[in-house]
């Protein structure tokens, strides 16, 4: 199939999947009010095969050092899938599923798969790496750009961390866990019983972000949007907290994104 836009609906809730645009969420309209931040880079991006930065853009793969370009000097950042091009497997009204083969500069062959669920009142994003051959370390993880204001009304963001990554000069994780901080935030944070953060504009909209995985980052330190994006391990994670695919277990994760008008 191609990998032209798809269109799903559920009640008054409208997604855009752009399989030809690395794979992401071009837009999300609650009753024709567009929630995410327009343009080819915004959206909602996955991040996969690792999410965040990596430092130096290295990371130890079994006993070999992989050098990945550095997208983001001094690191390289958000994978390799939203650069590259995704194809659909199946639509229906509510679903669509796409995927990705894993190329260079990535080191490993492997597939990709997302599987896009919108049901009146929640969106469902599920993601996962398969390799067919050889194992290696991945992480999973989706960066969605949420308006800041709607209708005028300006977000308010509700969670309650376990920690906070201390955050060095590098923007990495220091490895030290710290005491929440107040924002604006470009930080990644622990929530051991899942990703919980509920964004409110208050008299309009109320969405929450979950996922059964424990990291998160929030980065909202632009004007116009804000950051909330579920992974599964935290920025550096490759070197630091490895995940392993092999060819018997996958790396699977989900995020909801839940609403309710006010």
């Amino acid at each position: 199939m191609s990998n032209e836009d798809i269109t799903l609906t559920a009640g008054d809730a409208e997604v855009i999947v752009r399989p030809g645009s690395g794979g992401r969420i071009g837009g999300l309209r609650i009753g024709g009010t567009q929630l995410l931040r327009q343009g080819d880079r915004f959206g909602c991006f996955p991040m996969v095969p690792w999410a965040g930065r990596i430092r130096d853009g290295r990371f130890l793969d079994g006993g070999v050092v992989r050098q990945m370009p550095l997208n983001s000097p001094p690191h390289a950042i958000h994978g390799t899938a939203r650069d590259g091009a995704w194809r659909t497997a199946r639509v229906t009204e509510h679903e669509a599923v796409i995927t990705h083969e894993l190329t260079d500069p990535w080191p490993h062959s492997g597939r990709v798969t997302q599987i896009v669920a919108l049901a009146e009142d929640s969106l469902t994003l599920t993601m996962a790496v398969e390799t067919y051959d050889d194992s290696f370390p991945a992480q999973i993880g989706w960066h969605p750009w949420f308006h800041r204001t709607l209708d005028g009304v300006d977000v308010a963001l509700d969670f309650t961390p376990a920690w906070q990554e201390e955050r060095g000069a590098d923007h990495l994780p220091t490895g030290n866990r710290i005491d929440p901080k107040p924002g604006p935030w470009d930080d990644c944070f622990g929530m051991p019983g899942g990703v919980d953060v509920t964004l409110t504009w208050p008299g309009l909209l109320e969405l929450k972000v979950a996922s059964r995985e424990e990291w998160a980052v929030v980065y909202d330190e632009q004007d116009e949007a804000v950051c909330v994006e579920p992974q599964t391990g935290p920025p550096n994670g490759l070197n630091t907290c490895p995940r392993l695919v092999t060819p018997l277990e996958p790396l699977e994760a989900t995020t909801t994104w839940s609403w309710r008008r006010l």
